[in-house]
């Protein structure tokens, strides 16, 4: 059932592989940390799908022989190295401030909620222009749970004082769709993020699948801001 006119209503978002496009930073970060170790740089097309998946999958490909012990020093290590560059080649995704800027027109409000934690999250969305403008932000740390755990996209819409059903919830991966099945959230995957060949998003228990950030708004037309 669609919320009533009256209801407020959000949209919100995943960040890395939704929201923006950051694969090109983390990209760097890993292969300066293969650098400093030696290594050779690994070519963006093995790295792309793998960001949304976290800094624990770049290390892991980066450094498939790594004891626990030395990947948690290299996670530490290709986290700095990010932080001190979040923004160089990073953007919005074609289209996506056009969203953005007509859900605000219609006074929609939205959000983001990430696996990423609140020191690379925050500090990236001021850089960009964002921070301000979202109504909400959860990182991967804000609670005790992370996505597929449905409690941070709950919480966002208690913050922003939406009902889950009159939310809907973009994100890239797997996770992202069952965190908003299970909140009770309209879910919405980024076709055009970081998702690999393996992957079968159409079995993925969404209701839409979108190709651009257009295509995000002609389905909430229909959807939840009909």
């Amino acid at each position: 059932m669609s919320p009533s006119h009256t209801e407020r209503r959000a949209v919100l978002f995943d960040l890395d592989g939704t929201l923006l496009d950051t694969a090109r930073d983390l990209a760097n970060a890993l292969n300066e940390l293969l650098r400093q170790e030696g290594l050779a740089a690994l070519p963006f097309p093995q790295i792309r799908n793998l960001v949304s998946h976290g800094s624990s999958a770049l290390v892991r490909r980066g450094f498939p022989e790594a004891s626990d012990a030395e990947f948690l020093a290299l996670r530490d290590r290709l986290l700095e190295i990010y932080r001190g560059a979040l923004a160089v080649h990073t953007v919005p995704f074609d289209g996506m401030l056009e969203l953005l800027a007509r859900l605000e027109h219609q006074a929609v409000l939205w959000g983001v909620v990430t696996n990423k934690p609140g020191f690379l999250t925050e500090p990236l969305l001021e850089q960009l222009g964002l921070r301000r403008r979202a109504g909400v932000i959860v990182s991967g740390d804000t609670l005790a749970e992370r996505k597929p755990h449905p409690l941070p996209l709950l919480h966002a819409a208690r913050q922003l004082g939406v009902a889950p059903s009159a939310s809907a919830y973009v994100g890239d991966a797997e996770r992202d769709i069952l965190a908003a099945r299970s909140a009770g959230m309209r879910a919405v995957v980024a076709c055009f993020g970081y998702i690999g060949p393996e992957e079968v998003p159409h079995a993925w228990p969404a209701d839409a699948w979108v190709h651009s950030p257009h295509e995000i708004y002609d389905w909430l037309k229909e959807t939840l801001l009909a």
